[in-house]
């Protein structure tokens, strides 16, 4: 003969372990996509009879432009079309303490003038450099 075994006895209890699980999760998730507010407090500077000048670190800023085509070189807003009048230009202007130059290079311009313009660079010990690029649409 088979024996089975004997049924279990229906209890009337409810089991909440898997609710508060969901309770738990839905709580975490609120609490991380919550947009809080940031406290701001504004503050009063006093006055002095120093001028703005004398407290910001004087940094001068020069823009080197590489052309595709002509002119092909630029320094801030002057133009140039030759290597050579363009290193003659540029040379006495990294004779500056605290320079800081920003490169924007044409995405189309030959890379060999970008190439000769970081070794100048280098050469005076130019080390506070950026280089503008864009991303490719």
């Amino acid at each position: 003969m088979i024996k089975t075994q004997p049924k279990a006895a229906l209890t009337t209890q409810l089991e909440l372990t898997p609710l508060i699980d969901i309770v738990f999760i839905v709580v975490v998730f609120l609490l991380l996509t919550a947009n809080a507010r940031l406290l701001a407090l504004p503050v009063d500077i006093p006055k002095t009879e120093q001028s703005n000048s004398a407290l910001q670190p004087e940094h001068t800023s020069l823009t080197l432009t590489l052309q595709h085509q002509s002119p092909r070189f630029a320094i801030n807003q002057q133009t140039f079309d030759q290597w050579q009048t363009f290193e003659s230009a540029l040379t006495p202007q990294l004779q500056v303490t605290d320079l800081a130059v920003t490169i924007a290079a044409d995405r189309n311009a030959d890379v060999e003038p970008l190439l000769k313009l970081l070794a100048l660079l280098n050469q005076h010990q130019i080390s506070n450099t950026q280089i503008l690029m864009e991303q490719q649409p």
